[in-house]
């Protein structure tokens, strides 16, 4: 019992600073972004902040990743409260809502760089710290290239589905930003109930890890090459 206590600790201490860091920061680059182009409004709401406390949501960042973690699913999924955009406020509100929702993806790809290159800095450690410091770095790349691929799915309301509609013609923009209310069951349908309803009837059908488990498999292969590690 004690042993199995003490693997939940290690586990939980090598995902939580990753976990806080990669949507801390993406949450925040929105409001940041957001702000530069003219919308102050999360700015005021103090959600241009490195305060995981005011980007955290119970169910989004807590429990649902915290269970799917103990019950070592294949693939993390979780969400942080959204970052209030007032459009009204910004020059160009199409191309800027694109802007401020790329923001995100791109953070968590320089979080996912910029922790491959601490990679290098292990050996300056003890032997147990930098084992530590290893998973930890390690996960870091995991959930934020996980975090900038679920995001990039051209869907609303993920960032990538807010910039399919500005870079799409009228025709094809409209009927894809009113899928914005849909857009979390659908996302839901497709990430859980289309594996397990494939599962069920016997054919093989690994939509996971075609949608996200190969483009992250690529990027972090080209993130080590990149960044000297193969």
């Amino acid at each position: 019992m004690n042993a199995d206590i003490g693997a939940v600790a290690y586990l939980a201490s090598v995902w939580i600073l990753p976990i806080l860091l990669a949507i801390t920061l993406h949450e925040a680059a929105h409001g940041w972004v957001a702000w530069r182009l003219g919308d102050p409004t999360a700015k005021s709401l103090g959600r241009v902040s490195f305060n995981p406390f005011k980007h955290i949501d119970l169910w989004g960042t807590v429990l649902i990743p915290g269970i799917l973690l103990l019950t070592r699913a294949p693939f993390l999924f979780g969400w942080a409260k959204p970052v209030p955009v007032n459009m009204r406020q910004l020059g160009q509100p199409r191309r800027d809502m694109a802007i401020v929702a790329a923001a995100g993806p791109l953070t968590n790809l320089f979080l996912a760089w910029a922790s491959a290159m601490a990679g290098h800095l292990l050996f300056l450690m003890p032997h147990g710290v930098a084992e530590w410091f290893a998973h930890n770095l390690n996960n870091s790349i995991q959930i934020n290239l996980i975090l900038a691929v679920l995001n990039m799915l051209p869907l609303p309301p993920l960032d990538g589905g807010r910039v399919a509609v500005w870079l799409l013609p009228d025709m094809l923009a409209y009927p894809l930003a009113q899928l914005e209310r849909f857009g979390l069951f659908i996302l839901i349908g497709v990430l859980f109930i289309v594996p397990w309803v494939t599962r069920e009837i016997g054919v093989n059908f690994d939509i996971v890890g075609t949608l996200i488990g190969e483009p992250v498999s690529w990027l972090k292969n080209s993130i080590f090459v990149v960044t000297g590690h193969r």
